[in-house]
Protein backbone atom coordinates (compact mmCIF):
# COMPACT_ATOMS: atom_id res chain seq x y z
CA UNK A 1 0.00 0.00 0.00
CA UNK A 2 2.81 2.37 0.95
CA UNK A 3 4.61 1.55 -2.29
CA UNK A 4 1.48 2.42 -4.29
CA UNK A 5 1.23 5.79 -2.52
CA UNK A 6 4.90 6.45 -3.17
CA UNK A 7 4.52 5.58 -6.85
CA UNK A 8 1.43 7.81 -7.08
CA UNK A 9 3.29 10.76 -5.49
CA UNK A 10 6.24 10.29 -7.86
CA UNK A 11 3.88 10.21 -10.87
CA UNK A 12 2.08 13.39 -9.71
CA UNK A 13 5.36 15.25 -9.10
CA UNK A 14 6.79 14.10 -12.43
CA UNK A 15 3.60 15.11 -14.26
CA UNK A 16 3.65 18.56 -12.58
CA UNK A 17 7.30 19.14 -13.44
CA UNK A 18 6.79 17.93 -16.99
CA UNK A 19 3.74 20.17 -17.42
CA UNK A 20 5.65 23.11 -15.95
CA UNK A 21 8.58 22.39 -18.26
CA UNK A 22 6.27 22.30 -21.29
CA UNK A 23 4.69 25.58 -20.23
CA UNK A 24 8.08 27.24 -19.73
CA UNK A 25 9.35 25.89 -23.07
CA UNK A 26 6.23 27.23 -24.79
CA UNK A 27 6.67 30.59 -23.06
CA UNK A 28 10.29 30.92 -24.20
CA UNK A 29 9.29 29.83 -27.71
CA UNK A 30 6.64 32.56 -27.77
CA UNK A 31 9.23 35.14 -26.70
CA UNK A 32 11.71 34.09 -29.39
CA UNK A 33 8.97 33.84 -32.02
CA UNK A 34 7.55 37.30 -31.34
CA UNK A 35 10.97 38.94 -31.14
CA UNK A 36 11.74 37.44 -34.54
CA UNK A 37 8.44 38.74 -35.94
CA UNK A 38 9.10 42.20 -34.51
CA UNK A 39 12.64 42.32 -35.94
CA UNK A 40 11.55 41.30 -39.43
CA UNK A 41 8.56 43.66 -39.30
CA UNK A 42 10.77 46.60 -38.32
CA UNK A 43 13.23 45.75 -41.10
CA UNK A 44 10.48 45.56 -43.72
CA UNK A 45 8.90 48.85 -42.64
CA UNK A 46 12.30 50.55 -42.72
CA UNK A 47 13.05 49.17 -46.18
CA UNK A 48 9.73 49.70 -47.96
CA UNK A 49 7.68 52.42 -46.23
CA UNK A 50 6.98 55.21 -48.71
CA UNK A 51 8.56 57.94 -46.55
CA UNK A 52 11.86 57.98 -44.69
CA UNK A 53 11.41 56.98 -41.06
CA UNK A 54 13.36 57.79 -37.93
CA UNK A 55 14.26 54.35 -36.52
CA UNK A 56 14.86 55.64 -33.00
CA UNK A 57 11.58 57.53 -32.78
CA UNK A 58 9.58 54.68 -34.30
CA UNK A 59 11.12 52.14 -31.94
CA UNK A 60 10.43 54.33 -28.89
CA UNK A 61 6.78 54.70 -29.93
CA UNK A 62 6.52 50.92 -30.19
CA UNK A 63 8.21 50.34 -26.84
CA UNK A 64 6.08 52.97 -25.10
CA UNK A 65 2.88 51.47 -26.51
CA UNK A 66 3.90 47.99 -25.37
CA UNK A 67 4.78 49.09 -21.84
CA UNK A 68 1.69 51.28 -21.47
CA UNK A 69 -0.44 48.15 -21.86
CA UNK A 70 1.06 46.89 -18.57
CA UNK A 71 0.69 49.90 -16.25
CA UNK A 72 1.47 53.64 -16.32
CA UNK A 73 4.66 53.24 -14.28
CA UNK A 74 6.68 50.71 -16.27
CA UNK A 75 8.70 53.01 -18.49
CA UNK A 76 11.51 52.98 -21.05
CA UNK A 77 14.22 55.57 -20.39
CA UNK A 78 16.44 56.20 -23.44
CA UNK A 79 19.98 57.45 -22.97
CA UNK A 80 18.95 61.04 -23.81
CA UNK A 81 16.51 61.09 -20.87
CA UNK A 82 18.76 59.47 -18.26
CA UNK A 83 19.84 62.84 -16.84
CA UNK A 84 16.21 63.92 -16.37
CA UNK A 85 15.46 60.63 -14.61
CA UNK A 86 18.49 61.09 -12.36
CA UNK A 87 17.17 64.53 -11.42
CA UNK A 88 13.80 63.01 -10.49
CA UNK A 89 15.42 60.55 -8.08
CA UNK A 90 18.25 62.68 -6.65
CA UNK A 91 16.75 66.15 -6.88
CA UNK A 92 20.01 67.42 -8.38
CA UNK A 93 20.94 68.82 -11.79
CA UNK A 94 23.29 71.30 -13.38
CA UNK A 95 21.49 74.48 -14.36
CA UNK A 96 20.41 78.02 -13.48
CA UNK A 97 17.90 77.06 -10.77
CA UNK A 98 14.58 78.22 -12.19
CA UNK A 99 11.32 76.68 -13.37
CA UNK A 100 10.48 77.73 -16.93
CA UNK A 101 7.06 77.34 -18.57
CA UNK A 102 5.30 78.66 -21.65
CA UNK A 103 3.09 81.65 -20.94
CA UNK A 104 1.23 83.08 -23.90
CA UNK A 105 3.43 81.03 -26.22
CA UNK A 106 6.67 82.45 -24.76
CA UNK A 107 9.09 80.60 -22.47
CA UNK A 108 8.86 82.42 -19.16
CA UNK A 109 10.51 82.15 -15.75
CA UNK A 110 7.75 81.17 -13.32
CA UNK A 111 9.80 80.39 -10.20
CA UNK A 112 13.53 80.84 -9.49
CA UNK A 113 14.96 78.87 -6.56
CA UNK A 114 16.46 80.66 -3.59
CA UNK A 115 20.24 81.24 -3.72
CA UNK A 116 20.38 80.03 -7.33
CA UNK A 117 22.37 81.43 -10.29
CA UNK A 118 19.06 82.79 -11.62
CA UNK A 119 18.51 84.83 -8.44
CA UNK A 120 22.11 86.04 -8.32
CA UNK A 121 21.88 87.13 -11.95
CA UNK A 122 18.79 89.19 -11.12
CA UNK A 123 16.26 87.16 -13.10
CA UNK A 124 12.65 87.68 -12.06
CA UNK A 125 9.36 85.81 -12.26
CA UNK A 126 7.74 86.92 -15.51
CA UNK A 127 11.01 87.38 -17.40
CA UNK A 128 10.69 85.98 -20.92
CA UNK A 129 13.64 84.02 -22.34
CA UNK A 130 14.03 84.82 -26.04
CA UNK A 131 17.38 83.14 -26.76
CA UNK A 132 19.89 80.84 -25.06
CA UNK A 133 23.47 81.15 -26.34
CA UNK A 134 22.07 82.75 -29.49
CA UNK A 135 19.54 79.96 -30.13
CA UNK A 136 16.07 81.37 -30.87
CA UNK A 137 13.47 79.75 -28.60
CA UNK A 138 10.35 80.85 -30.49
CA UNK A 139 9.44 77.35 -31.67
CA UNK A 140 10.93 75.33 -28.82
CA UNK A 141 8.86 73.61 -26.16
CA UNK A 142 9.47 73.74 -22.41
CA UNK A 143 11.26 70.37 -22.25
CA UNK A 144 13.63 71.51 -25.01
CA UNK A 145 14.33 74.71 -23.09
CA UNK A 146 15.07 72.61 -20.02
CA UNK A 147 17.73 70.66 -21.88
CA UNK A 148 19.34 73.90 -23.10
CA UNK A 149 19.36 75.35 -19.58
CA UNK A 150 20.73 72.19 -17.98
CA UNK A 151 24.44 71.75 -18.46
CA UNK A 152 27.65 70.86 -16.71
CA UNK A 153 28.34 72.82 -13.52
CA UNK A 154 30.19 76.12 -14.06
CA UNK A 155 29.18 76.37 -17.71
CA UNK A 156 28.44 79.87 -18.97
CA UNK A 157 25.03 80.61 -20.47
CA UNK A 158 23.97 83.75 -22.31
CA UNK A 159 20.26 84.50 -22.04
CA UNK A 160 18.41 87.15 -24.00
CA UNK A 161 15.65 88.42 -21.72
CA UNK A 162 12.53 90.49 -22.31
CA UNK A 163 11.18 92.20 -19.18
CA UNK A 164 7.87 94.00 -18.75
CA UNK A 165 9.32 97.31 -17.54
CA UNK A 166 12.04 97.52 -20.21
CA UNK A 167 11.31 98.43 -23.83
CA UNK A 168 14.29 96.51 -25.24
CA UNK A 169 15.52 93.00 -24.59
CA UNK A 170 18.83 92.61 -22.76
CA UNK A 171 21.54 90.01 -22.20
CA UNK A 172 22.18 88.16 -18.94
CA UNK A 173 25.31 86.03 -18.53
CA UNK A 174 25.40 83.51 -15.73
CA UNK A 175 27.29 80.41 -14.66
CA UNK A 176 25.42 77.19 -13.98
CA UNK A 177 25.89 75.24 -10.79
CA UNK A 178 24.67 72.02 -9.21
CA UNK A 179 21.07 72.73 -8.20
CA UNK A 180 19.58 70.73 -5.35
CA UNK A 181 15.79 70.85 -5.33
CA UNK A 182 14.60 70.85 -1.74
CA UNK A 183 12.20 68.16 -0.60
CA UNK A 184 11.11 70.56 2.15
CA UNK A 185 10.62 73.98 0.54
CA UNK A 186 9.08 75.40 3.71
CA UNK A 187 9.04 74.76 7.46
CA UNK A 188 7.89 77.23 10.08
CA UNK A 189 5.62 77.99 13.00
CA UNK A 190 2.09 78.36 11.70
CA UNK A 191 0.30 79.02 15.00
CA UNK A 192 1.01 78.99 18.72
CA UNK A 193 3.20 75.90 19.31
CA UNK A 194 2.20 74.38 15.94
CA UNK A 195 4.94 73.70 13.41
CA UNK A 196 4.24 73.16 9.71
CA UNK A 197 6.42 71.12 7.32
CA UNK A 198 5.74 71.05 3.57
CA UNK A 199 7.19 67.90 1.97
CA UNK A 200 6.90 67.99 -1.83
CA UNK A 201 9.10 65.05 -2.91
CA UNK A 202 10.85 61.90 -1.74
CA UNK A 203 14.20 62.30 -3.50
CA UNK A 204 17.54 61.73 -1.77
CA UNK A 205 17.81 63.39 1.65
CA UNK A 206 14.04 63.75 2.15
CA UNK A 207 14.23 62.03 5.54
CA UNK A 208 17.15 64.18 6.63
CA UNK A 209 15.39 67.37 5.56
CA UNK A 210 12.22 66.50 7.48
CA UNK A 211 14.27 65.52 10.54
CA UNK A 212 16.18 68.82 10.44
CA UNK A 213 12.93 70.75 9.99
CA UNK A 214 11.30 69.02 12.96
CA UNK A 215 14.35 69.58 15.19
CA UNK A 216 14.45 73.25 14.23
CA UNK A 217 10.73 73.74 14.84
CA UNK A 218 10.94 72.10 18.26
CA UNK A 219 13.78 74.45 19.18
CA UNK A 220 11.46 77.33 18.23
CA UNK A 221 8.76 76.08 20.59
CA UNK A 222 6.69 73.75 18.40
CA UNK A 223 4.93 71.06 20.43
CA UNK A 224 2.55 69.92 17.65
CA UNK A 225 3.26 69.25 13.97
CA UNK A 226 1.42 69.42 10.64
CA UNK A 227 3.16 67.43 7.88
CA UNK A 228 1.78 68.41 4.48
CA UNK A 229 1.95 65.63 1.86
CA UNK A 230 -0.64 67.10 -0.51
CA UNK A 231 0.44 67.00 -4.13
CA UNK A 232 3.49 64.87 -3.25
CA UNK A 233 3.84 62.22 -6.01
CA UNK A 234 6.23 60.05 -4.00
CA UNK A 235 9.71 58.90 -4.91
CA UNK A 236 12.29 56.71 -3.20
CA UNK A 237 11.04 53.90 -0.96
CA UNK A 238 14.06 54.32 1.32
CA UNK A 239 13.15 57.95 1.98
CA UNK A 240 9.57 56.99 2.85
CA UNK A 241 11.05 54.67 5.49
CA UNK A 242 13.36 57.42 6.73
CA UNK A 243 10.52 59.93 7.08
CA UNK A 244 8.36 57.36 8.90
CA UNK A 245 11.29 56.59 11.21
CA UNK A 246 11.28 60.19 12.46
CA UNK A 247 7.97 59.55 14.26
CA UNK A 248 8.21 55.80 14.98
CA UNK A 249 10.45 53.71 17.27
CA UNK A 250 13.44 51.83 15.88
CA UNK A 251 12.54 48.33 14.66
CA UNK A 252 8.93 49.01 13.66
CA UNK A 253 7.79 47.53 10.36
CA UNK A 254 7.10 50.26 7.81
CA UNK A 255 6.36 48.37 4.63
CA UNK A 256 6.71 44.96 3.02
CA UNK A 257 7.04 44.26 -0.69
CA UNK A 258 5.86 41.15 -2.53
CA UNK A 259 6.99 40.43 -6.06
CA UNK A 260 7.43 37.66 -8.60
CA UNK A 261 11.04 37.09 -7.56
CA UNK A 262 11.96 36.09 -4.03
CA UNK A 263 14.67 38.78 -3.94
CA UNK A 264 11.97 41.47 -4.25
CA UNK A 265 9.89 40.09 -1.38
CA UNK A 266 11.16 41.95 1.68
CA UNK A 267 10.16 43.54 4.97
CA UNK A 268 11.48 47.02 5.73
CA UNK A 269 11.76 48.23 9.34
CA UNK A 270 12.82 51.53 10.84
CA UNK A 271 16.60 51.46 11.35
CA UNK A 272 17.35 54.55 13.44
CA UNK A 273 16.37 56.20 16.68
CA UNK A 274 13.35 58.48 16.11
CA UNK A 275 13.26 62.23 16.61
CA UNK A 276 9.94 62.24 18.48
CA UNK A 277 7.43 59.41 18.91
CA UNK A 278 4.95 61.39 21.02
CA UNK A 279 4.54 64.84 19.47
CA UNK A 280 0.93 65.26 18.24
CA UNK A 281 0.93 64.89 14.47
CA UNK A 282 -1.53 65.73 11.69
CA UNK A 283 -0.75 64.69 8.11
CA UNK A 284 -2.46 66.44 5.21
CA UNK A 285 -3.27 64.30 2.14
CA UNK A 286 -5.15 64.63 -1.12
CA UNK A 287 -5.75 62.62 -4.29
CA UNK A 288 -2.30 63.59 -5.58
CA UNK A 289 -0.50 62.14 -2.56
CA UNK A 290 0.96 58.97 -4.07
CA UNK A 291 3.37 56.10 -3.54
CA UNK A 292 5.93 57.07 -0.86
CA UNK A 293 3.49 59.69 0.45
CA UNK A 294 0.91 56.96 0.93
CA UNK A 295 3.41 54.78 2.77
CA UNK A 296 4.11 57.54 5.30
CA UNK A 297 0.43 58.45 5.68
CA UNK A 298 -0.64 54.80 5.88
CA UNK A 299 2.05 53.87 8.41
CA UNK A 300 1.14 56.80 10.66
CA UNK A 301 -2.51 55.72 10.46
CA UNK A 302 -1.78 52.02 11.02
CA UNK A 303 0.22 52.72 14.19
CA UNK A 304 -2.31 55.34 15.34
CA UNK A 305 0.62 57.73 15.47
CA UNK A 306 -1.28 60.71 14.09
CA UNK A 307 -4.42 61.98 12.37
CA UNK A 308 -4.90 62.18 8.60
CA UNK A 309 -6.83 65.22 7.35
CA UNK A 310 -7.88 65.98 3.77
CA UNK A 311 -8.86 63.58 1.02
CA UNK A 312 -8.27 59.96 -0.03
CA UNK A 313 -4.79 59.43 -1.46
CA UNK A 314 -4.03 58.42 -5.05
CA UNK A 315 -3.82 54.65 -4.60
CA UNK A 316 -0.42 53.62 -6.00
CA UNK A 317 0.79 50.55 -4.16
CA UNK A 318 3.37 49.44 -6.72
CA UNK A 319 7.16 49.39 -6.51
CA UNK A 320 9.44 50.09 -9.48
CA UNK A 321 13.05 49.07 -10.03
CA UNK A 322 15.38 50.33 -12.75
CA UNK A 323 17.24 47.77 -14.86
CA UNK A 324 20.07 48.54 -17.30
CA UNK A 325 19.55 48.04 -21.04
CA UNK A 326 21.86 48.19 -24.04
CA UNK A 327 23.30 51.54 -25.17
CA UNK A 328 23.02 53.13 -21.71
CA UNK A 329 19.21 53.01 -21.72
CA UNK A 330 17.20 51.79 -18.73
CA UNK A 331 13.79 50.35 -17.99
CA UNK A 332 11.80 51.29 -14.90
CA UNK A 333 9.71 48.19 -14.30
CA UNK A 334 7.03 47.39 -11.74
CA UNK A 335 8.44 44.54 -9.66
CA UNK A 336 6.26 44.31 -6.58
CA UNK A 337 3.30 45.56 -4.60
CA UNK A 338 3.81 47.09 -1.20
CA UNK A 339 1.87 46.44 1.99
CA UNK A 340 1.77 48.66 5.05
CA UNK A 341 1.82 47.32 8.66
CA UNK A 342 -1.91 46.58 8.98
CA UNK A 343 -1.48 44.20 6.04
CA UNK A 344 -3.34 46.27 3.47
CA UNK A 345 -2.21 47.16 -0.03
CA UNK A 346 -3.49 50.57 -1.04
CA UNK A 347 -3.21 49.94 -4.80
CA UNK A 348 -6.44 51.25 -6.37
CA UNK A 349 -6.07 49.77 -9.85
CA UNK A 350 -5.77 46.04 -10.50
CA UNK A 351 -3.46 45.79 -13.52
CA UNK A 352 -3.35 42.00 -13.27
CA UNK A 353 -7.05 41.73 -14.13
CA UNK A 354 -8.40 43.27 -17.32
CA UNK A 355 -11.90 44.08 -18.50
CA UNK A 356 -13.14 42.46 -21.72
CA UNK A 357 -11.98 45.48 -23.72
CA UNK A 358 -8.49 45.20 -22.25
CA UNK A 359 -8.87 48.20 -19.98
CA UNK A 360 -8.20 48.16 -16.26
CA UNK A 361 -10.61 49.29 -13.61
CA UNK A 362 -10.66 50.20 -9.96
CA UNK A 363 -10.95 47.42 -7.43
CA UNK A 364 -14.63 46.94 -6.62
CA UNK A 365 -15.78 47.86 -3.10
CA UNK A 366 -17.10 44.32 -2.70
CA UNK A 367 -13.55 43.01 -3.13
CA UNK A 368 -12.01 45.32 -0.54
CA UNK A 369 -10.92 43.79 2.75
CA UNK A 370 -11.12 45.08 6.29
CA UNK A 371 -8.01 45.61 8.40
CA UNK A 372 -7.27 47.06 11.81
CA UNK A 373 -4.85 49.67 13.12
CA UNK A 374 -2.82 49.11 16.29
CA UNK A 375 -5.73 50.45 18.37
CA UNK A 376 -8.31 48.40 16.48
CA UNK A 377 -9.64 51.11 14.18
CA UNK A 378 -11.07 49.74 10.93
CA UNK A 379 -9.23 50.56 7.69
CA UNK A 380 -9.56 49.19 4.16
CA UNK A 381 -7.34 48.19 1.25
CA UNK A 382 -7.64 48.64 -2.50
CA UNK A 383 -8.18 52.34 -2.99
CA UNK A 384 -5.66 54.65 -1.42
CA UNK A 385 -5.56 55.75 2.20
CA UNK A 386 -8.74 57.33 3.57
CA UNK A 387 -8.26 60.34 5.85
CA UNK A 388 -9.50 60.18 9.42
CA UNK A 389 -11.15 63.56 8.84
CA UNK A 390 -12.36 64.28 5.31
CA UNK A 391 -12.34 67.85 4.02
CA UNK A 392 -14.09 68.78 0.78
CA UNK A 393 -11.66 69.90 -1.94
CA UNK A 394 -11.51 73.52 -2.99
CA UNK A 395 -12.96 73.99 -6.46
CA UNK A 396 -12.27 77.06 -8.53
CA UNK A 397 -15.09 78.94 -10.19
CA UNK A 398 -15.12 79.09 -13.97
CA UNK A 399 -14.09 82.75 -13.95
CA UNK A 400 -11.06 82.02 -11.74
CA UNK A 401 -10.10 79.05 -13.88
CA UNK A 402 -10.22 81.17 -17.03
CA UNK A 403 -8.22 83.98 -15.42
CA UNK A 404 -5.46 81.50 -14.61
CA UNK A 405 -5.66 79.64 -17.93
CA UNK A 406 -5.26 82.89 -19.86
CA UNK A 407 -2.34 83.95 -17.60
CA UNK A 408 -4.17 87.11 -16.54
CA UNK A 409 -3.53 86.55 -12.82
CA UNK A 410 0.14 85.90 -13.62
CA UNK A 411 0.50 88.93 -15.88
CA UNK A 412 -1.19 91.29 -13.44
CA UNK A 413 1.05 90.10 -10.59
CA UNK A 414 4.10 90.89 -12.74
CA UNK A 415 2.73 94.36 -13.47
CA UNK A 416 1.94 94.89 -9.77
CA UNK A 417 5.53 94.02 -8.83
CA UNK A 418 7.00 96.75 -11.02
CA UNK A 419 4.53 99.31 -9.63
CA UNK A 420 5.20 98.48 -5.95
CA UNK A 421 8.74 98.43 -4.62
CA UNK A 422 7.81 96.43 -1.53
CA UNK A 423 4.83 94.85 0.21
CA UNK A 424 4.00 93.55 3.70
CA UNK A 425 5.28 90.21 4.96
CA UNK A 426 3.82 87.31 2.97
CA UNK A 427 1.24 86.19 5.53
CA UNK A 428 0.20 89.77 6.29
CA UNK A 429 -0.18 90.93 2.69
CA UNK A 430 -3.79 91.69 1.78
CA UNK A 431 -5.30 93.39 -1.25
CA UNK A 432 -7.86 96.12 -0.64
CA UNK A 433 -11.16 96.75 -2.42
CA UNK A 434 -9.44 99.54 -4.34
CA UNK A 435 -6.73 97.09 -5.45
CA UNK A 436 -9.41 94.74 -6.75
CA UNK A 437 -11.15 97.54 -8.63
CA UNK A 438 -7.84 98.39 -10.32
CA UNK A 439 -7.50 94.74 -11.34
CA UNK A 440 -11.06 94.70 -12.74
CA UNK A 441 -10.35 97.90 -14.68
CA UNK A 442 -7.17 96.39 -16.12
CA UNK A 443 -9.13 93.28 -17.13
CA UNK A 444 -11.62 95.37 -19.06
CA UNK A 445 -8.74 96.87 -21.05
CA UNK A 446 -7.55 93.32 -21.80
CA UNK A 447 -11.01 92.49 -23.22
CA UNK A 448 -11.34 89.53 -20.88
CA UNK A 449 -14.22 87.22 -21.65
CA UNK A 450 -14.83 83.51 -21.51
CA UNK A 451 -17.34 80.85 -22.40
CA UNK A 452 -18.74 78.58 -19.73
CA UNK A 453 -19.04 74.81 -20.33
CA UNK A 454 -22.83 75.20 -20.17
CA UNK A 455 -22.74 77.83 -22.93
CA UNK A 456 -20.63 75.48 -25.05
CA UNK A 457 -23.21 72.69 -24.65
CA UNK A 458 -26.10 74.99 -25.60
CA UNK A 459 -24.18 76.12 -28.70
CA UNK A 460 -23.59 72.46 -29.61
CA UNK A 461 -27.33 71.82 -29.17
CA UNK A 462 -28.13 74.75 -31.47
CA UNK A 463 -25.72 73.48 -34.15
CA UNK A 464 -27.10 69.96 -33.90
CA UNK A 465 -30.64 71.28 -34.30
CA UNK A 466 -29.60 73.11 -37.47
CA UNK A 467 -28.06 69.94 -38.93
CA UNK A 468 -31.24 67.98 -38.23
CA UNK A 469 -33.47 70.74 -39.65
CA UNK A 470 -35.11 71.27 -36.27
CA UNK A 471 -33.74 74.75 -35.68
CA UNK A 472 -37.01 76.50 -36.49
CA UNK A 473 -38.91 74.27 -34.05
CA UNK A 474 -36.74 75.00 -31.02
CA UNK A 475 -35.14 78.30 -32.00
CA UNK A 476 -37.07 80.28 -29.40
CA UNK A 477 -36.39 77.67 -26.71
CA UNK A 478 -32.64 77.79 -27.38
CA UNK A 479 -32.66 81.59 -27.40
CA UNK A 480 -34.47 81.59 -24.06
CA UNK A 481 -31.98 79.08 -22.66
CA UNK A 482 -29.04 81.17 -23.87
CA UNK A 483 -30.56 84.21 -22.22
CA UNK A 484 -30.94 82.34 -18.92
CA UNK A 485 -27.35 81.09 -18.80
CA UNK A 486 -25.68 84.13 -20.30
CA UNK A 487 -23.05 85.31 -17.84
CA UNK A 488 -22.04 88.83 -16.94
CA UNK A 489 -18.26 88.88 -16.55
CA UNK A 490 -18.36 91.93 -14.28
CA UNK A 491 -20.95 90.25 -12.05
CA UNK A 492 -18.88 87.05 -12.06
CA UNK A 493 -15.82 88.96 -10.86
CA UNK A 494 -17.79 90.39 -7.95
CA UNK A 495 -19.46 87.06 -7.13
CA UNK A 496 -16.09 85.32 -6.80
CA UNK A 497 -14.18 88.35 -5.55
CA UNK A 498 -12.70 86.72 -2.43
CA UNK A 499 -11.50 83.69 -4.40
CA UNK A 500 -9.89 85.87 -7.08
CA UNK A 501 -8.24 88.07 -4.45
CA UNK A 502 -6.64 84.99 -2.85
CA UNK A 503 -5.21 83.93 -6.22
CA UNK A 504 -3.91 87.44 -6.86
CA UNK A 505 -2.33 87.65 -3.41
CA UNK A 506 -0.50 84.35 -3.89
CA UNK A 507 0.87 85.32 -7.29
CA UNK A 508 1.88 88.81 -6.16
CA UNK A 509 3.58 87.49 -3.02
CA UNK A 510 5.59 85.03 -5.13
CA UNK A 511 7.30 87.98 -6.84
CA UNK A 512 8.71 89.17 -3.51
CA UNK A 513 9.02 86.00 -1.38
CA UNK A 514 9.19 83.14 -3.92
CA UNK A 515 7.75 79.68 -3.13
CA UNK A 516 7.89 80.05 0.65
CA UNK A 517 5.80 83.19 0.42
CA UNK A 518 3.09 81.44 -1.58
CA UNK A 519 2.84 78.76 1.10
CA UNK A 520 2.54 81.35 3.87
CA UNK A 521 -0.34 83.16 2.14
CA UNK A 522 -2.48 79.99 2.35
CA UNK A 523 -2.23 79.46 6.11
CA UNK A 524 -5.32 81.45 7.13
CA UNK A 525 -7.65 80.34 4.31
CA UNK A 526 -6.65 76.77 3.45
CA UNK A 527 -9.55 74.51 4.63
CA UNK A 528 -7.22 71.57 5.32
CA UNK A 529 -4.83 73.64 7.42
CA UNK A 530 -7.70 75.33 9.26
CA UNK A 531 -9.17 71.89 10.11
CA UNK A 532 -5.76 70.55 11.17
CA UNK A 533 -5.30 73.49 13.54
CA UNK A 534 -8.76 72.83 15.01
CA UNK A 535 -7.82 69.19 15.66
CA UNK A 536 -4.52 70.12 17.29
CA UNK A 537 -6.19 72.72 19.48
CA UNK A 538 -8.42 70.05 21.06
CA UNK A 539 -6.19 67.25 22.32
CA UNK A 540 -9.10 65.39 23.92
CA UNK A 541 -10.73 65.14 20.48
CA UNK A 542 -7.35 64.20 18.93
CA UNK A 543 -6.88 61.30 21.36
CA UNK A 544 -10.48 60.17 20.93
CA UNK A 545 -10.00 59.88 17.17
CA UNK A 546 -7.04 57.57 17.68
CA UNK A 547 -8.98 55.14 19.85
CA UNK A 548 -10.72 52.04 18.54
CA UNK A 549 -13.83 52.64 16.44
Amino acid sequence: MKNRKLVLIVVIVFTFLAFRSVNEDDRYFQIVKNLDIFTTLFKEVNAYYVEEINPGELMKIGIDAMLSSLDPYTDYIPEDDIEDYRTMTTGEYGGIGAIVARKGGINTIVMPYENSPAIRAGLLIGDQILKINGVDLSNKRSHEIGKLLRSQTNSTLELEIQRLNRPESFIVNLNTQTITIKNVPYAGLIANEVGYIKLTDFTSQAGEEVANALTSLKSQGASKIILDLRGNPGGLLGEAINVSNIFLPKGNEVVSTRGKLESWTKVYNTQNQPIDIEIPLVILTDNSSASASEIVAGVVQDYDRGILVGRKTYGKGLVQQTRPLAYNAQIKVTTAKYYIPSGRCIQAIDYSTRNEDGSVGKIADSLKSEFQTANGRLVYDGGGVDPDIAVDPEEFSQVSYQLMRKNLIFDYATRYYFEHEKIAEARDFKLTDDDFEQFAEWLSKMNFDYTTPLEVKVEELSNMAKKESRSALIKEDIAQLQLLINHDKVADLNTYKSEIIQLLEQDIVSRYYLQGGIIETTFDDDPDIVRALEVLSDMEFYQRLLKSN
